[in-house]
């Protein structure tokens, strides 16, 4: 298990690699460029002006120059300053969004798995009855729905016709003051809606694949012989077909990794959320390289991170694996 490990760890260095130099790449190829936000507004800046700024930005190096300068910075664990107007150091902004984003999503994925893995595992072993049609049209209207638009009818239902919950924000105008169950009550309505919407649209896929790898284990002969041993049906479900059934849903998992950080641009915008969905795609729209590139290689750890997680758990549920990577 440990060498299997240790092989994982090491083709992890040169894959994250690769990831920030293409990503770096793609961005230079992107149009436009930082000082040019800062300049096209003003007709009075003159090209010098320009020149400068491309110069204190290092931007009139060639791109080459610029990976290798944002490399070294990146083995300091460095990853620079801003291009705002702040100037603020990337990791700085990166810290301080990020407890925000990965809280909401780490609900988020929490409550999926929670109601998926039964419903699809109830689905599977009543195939064909009233309820799993139901769950079915349930899953289809999740697979459906725009995330933004249910995202606006659920502000507009609890939050201004029903003035249930708020529709902006994680925290009230008066939180300080509030007691600590008030402060946390008040942290919980306001993530109410981002997390349940989230679920929502994630469970939709994760039930889906749970029904079809469910129904395919319990066609299996050692089920059926399990059965004929004269095994509860509990005990043929839980201990026999689950085990086997989860191993797609394996991968599943640990491609969510990644989304703990990259997958609220939508909600984070939609409900103000200060979050790191929110700053990537203002650092996209400003043209703010270094916030950019902080934030993608924060993801590209977690894709990598997502993967070995995956590798365990094929390792934890399926011996093969272990002795296939000795």
């Amino acid at each position: 298990m440990i060498l299997y490990l240790c092989k994982r760890l090491l083709m992890m260095l040169p894959m994250l690699l690769g990831i920030t130099l293409v990503s770096f790449a793609v961005i230079q190829l992107a149009p436009g460029s930082p000082s040019d936000l800062m300049v096209d507004m003003n007709p009075q800046v003159s090209d010098l002006a320009r020149e400068r700024l491309h110069k204190f930005y290092g931007l009139d190096k060639p791109v080459l120059e610029q990976y290798w300068n944002w490399l070294k910075n990146l083995a300091a664990l460095d990853f620079g300053q801003s291009f705002a107007p702040d100037g603020r150091p990337v990791w700085d902004k990166i810290v301080e969004r990020l407890p925000i984003t990965v809280s909401i999503n780490v609900l988020s994925l929490l409550l999926t798995f929670l109601v998926a893995l039964p419903l699809g595992v109830y689905s599977a072993v009543h195939r064909g009855s009233w309820l799993d049609k139901g769950i079915t049209i349930f899953v289809f209207i999740g697979f459906a729905a725009p995330t933004f638009w249910l995202a606006l009818l659920a502000m507009m239902l609890f939050g201004v016709h029903l003035g249930w919950l708020p529709i902006s924000g994680i925290q009230a105008m008066n939180h300080d003051a509030l007691s600590w169950g008030g402060k946390a009550a008040d942290y919980a309505s306001h993530l109410f809606l981002p997390v349940l919407l989230s679920s929502f649209v994630s469970l939709a896929g994760l039930s889906r694949y749970m029904r079809s790898n469910m129904l395919e284990v319990i066609a299996q002969d050692y089920i059926t012989t399990a059965r004929a041993k004269g095994l509860r049906e509990r005990a043929v479900i839980c201990r026999h077909a689950l085990r086997n059934a989860l191993m797609p849903v394996i991968t599943i998992l640990g491609l969510s990794v990644p989304g703990l950080i990259g997958g609220s641009v939508i909600f984070e915008s939609v409900f103000a959320i200060p979050g790191m969905g929110k700053l990537f795609y203002d650092g996209v729209m400003a043209r703010d390289y270094p916030l950019i590139m902080g934030c993608l290689v924060l993801g590209a750890g977690l894709t990598l991170l997502g993967n070995l997680l995956a590798d365990i758990g094929y390792a934890l549920a399926d011996p093969r694996v272990r002795r296939e990577g000795r």
